[in-house]
């Protein structure tokens, strides 16, 4: 009883546990695709709207394009974030391009056709993983968005390759964590944002030491940690009612 205990987390979980995840389909009314996310004490709000209005680049291809856009809320955070004005600050825009290249990994942008796919991920609450939540939240908003488009059918002419979902992990007092809380994540050695795809491939691994350096073997270990992680949200996002 006493080595579970010492191997249990500030919160109780187990090292390669997910934090409590749940996602509320049809959250709002407007969007064509809505997704409230819920991530441990992580809250995001993800919306998916389509529009003919493609990029000027790809008028003419007979392509579409997906894209995204992140903010955090005043009150997702204490002390109260600052409403993003005039300049989206560089956090946010790296956040933003994770979730676009994400999303596209496994869109076929022909058979999306010449529309426009923004999805938008409002965080509400924060307390680590805004990103990975909000990607595995943008997936099934852009499903659902996709799914009200009289020429896309899941059976026949679907342009979603696989499905993709995002978790973190990281290397904390020595040990491999998964799905890290702000509260993790500030004491981590190593901090691992991993996105794959619900079939298994990676779509991008963003990891760095904070002020330490890790080995192969626990290279190895994070990405072992964060793909089965990535399995259990898969079946989240295939049950999600």
């Amino acid at each position: 009883m006493s080595q579970r205990h010492d191997s249990q987390r500030h919160d109780g979980r187990s090292a390669d546990q997910l934090r409590p995840f749940s996602l509320e389909r049809g959250f709002t009314a407007n969007a064509a695709g809505s997704v409230l996310v819920k991530a441990g004490g992580t809250t995001v709000l993800c919306t998916a709207s389509l529009s003919d209005d493609i990029p000027k680049w790809l008028a003419g291809k007979g392509k579409g394009w997906v894209t995204a856009e992140y903010n955090m809320l005043p009150g997702s955070t204490s002390p109260r974030k600052p409403r993003d004005r005039m300049k989206v600050d560089g956090r946010t825009t790296e956040i933003q391009r994770l979730i676009g290249r994400s999303l596209r990994a496994i869109v076929d942008l022909k058979i999306l056709g010449e529309r426009l796919v923004t999805v938008d991920c409002d965080v509400l609450q924060a307390d680590g993983g805004t990103r990975t939540a909000s990607i595995t939240g943008a997936y099934v908003a852009l499903c659902d968005a996709l799914a009200t488009c009289d020429d896309l059918d899941p059976r026949a002419r679907w342009p979603l390759t696989s499905s993709v979902a995002a978790v973190s992990a990281g290397l904390v007092e020595g040990r491999v964590l998964l799905d890290l809380d702000y509260t993790e994540d500030a004491a981590a050695q190593v901090d691992m944002n991993v996105v794959m795809t619900g079939d298994g491939q990676f779509i991008e691994v963003q990891g760095t030491g904070e002020g330490a350096t890790f080995s192969l073997d626990q290279l190895q270990d994070l990405l072992a940690s964060a793909a089965s992680g990535i399995k259990e949200l898969s079946a989240f996002q295939r049950d999600a009612p």
